[in-house]
């Protein structure tokens, strides 16, 4: 019964820290030596962030005026 109760606390703990992983893409947009990226680096790596999850809720790829209000919203938030 105590393993039961351990690995569901564990594996709360698991989905907890995985949602609060999700990062914008400003903070993802860094070099491979990990230094933030500046100027047209920064803007061109925020793009393909935004385009990347630009998606529906059923996973699948947006297109047309849906995909390009989702993007100009990340480019907002970013």
């Amino acid at each position: 019964m105590t393993r039961v109760i351990a690995a569901a606390i564990l594996v709360s703990l698991f989905g907890i820290s995985s949602a609060m992983a999700q990062q914008s893409c400003a903070s993802l947009a860094v070099s491979k030596d990990g230094k933030p990226l500046a100027g047209a680096a920064r803007s061109s790596s925020i793009k393909k962030c935004c385009e990347d999850r630009a998606v529906s809720k059923d996973g699948k790829p947006l297109s047309g005026a849906a995909k390009a209000s989702s993007i100009k919203a990340c480019e907002a938030a970013s």
